[in-house]
């Protein structure tokens, strides 16, 4: 076991973890934030996504040691009330069905956003590949990326 100290949605986290394992865990079993989600546990469908230092990660293969001294965000930590544009742009769009791809959706979404503040479809596409949805509401999320980026922008 080793003790690492973890920056996740700007507070101070010190956890007492086996090395290598998978921040996902971390995050889920040690710290108690199960927004972030497990699906296949091999890095295939996005579900555990979180920002770390601004870029989408796959949390299930992302090592705790790896995200030592990084700014992580989780969806719990995206913003206090759902005022983020992405947040906001998946509400008005009524983008989820089932649900469960839904933090790693948006927080991807974010990243990209943030980084490319006027995507077009195919920088969303791109983007958005490593994240499924079993519901297949594609149309609807890119959709909103699209609102997003205008929310963000102040248009309204």
């Amino acid at each position: 076991m080793a003790s690492m100290t973890l920056t996740i949605n700007g507070k101070i986290h010190s956890v007492n973890v086996q090395q290598g394992t998978p921040l996902l865990w971390v995050l889920r079993d040690s710290l108690g934030l199960t927004g972030t989600k497990f699906g296949c546990g091999e890095g295939y469908c996005g579900c555990c996504t979180v920002i770390i230092d601004g870029d989408a990660v796959k949390s299930c293969g992302a090592s705790v040691e790896s995200a030592v001294g990084k700014k992580i965000t989780t969806i719990e930590g995206l913003s206090r009330d759902r005022d983020h544009p992405v947040q906001r742009a998946w509400i008005e769009e009524e983008v989820p069905q089932c649900g469960y791809c839904q933090s790693g959706q948006i927080l991807t979404a974010a990243a990209l956003i943030a980084r490319n503040p006027h995507p077009s479809d195919s920088d969303i596409d791109a983007a958005m590949d490593g994240v499924l949805c079993r519901c297949g509401t594609y149309h609807r999320i890119r959709r909103a990326i699209h609102h997003a980026a205008d929310l963000k922008a102040g248009a309204k």
